[in-house]
């Protein structure tokens, strides 16, 4: 590829990065959002939810006899 279609596609590649939308508000990429800084959920909310999803978990396998 010495004819310069590798600098092409380099400077295509480029050129699609500075024009692509913020990451954090791409439609594909679902509960992602850039927050000030110091504005960021407490780490306890994620540790709170994975607790009552567990209990929840835990409560219905007991309702299932065997």
């Amino acid at each position: 590829m010495a004819d310069g279609t590798e600098q092409n596609q380099s400077a295509g590649a480029r050129a699609v990065v500075a024009h692509a939308q913020d990451p954090a508000r791409r439609p594909d990429v679902l509960f992602r959002r850039r927050r000030p800084e110091g504005t960021e959920p407490s780490v306890w909310w994620a540790i709170g939810g994975f607790l009552a999803v567990s209990a929840i978990v835990l409560a219905g396998l007991n309702l299932i006899p065997g």
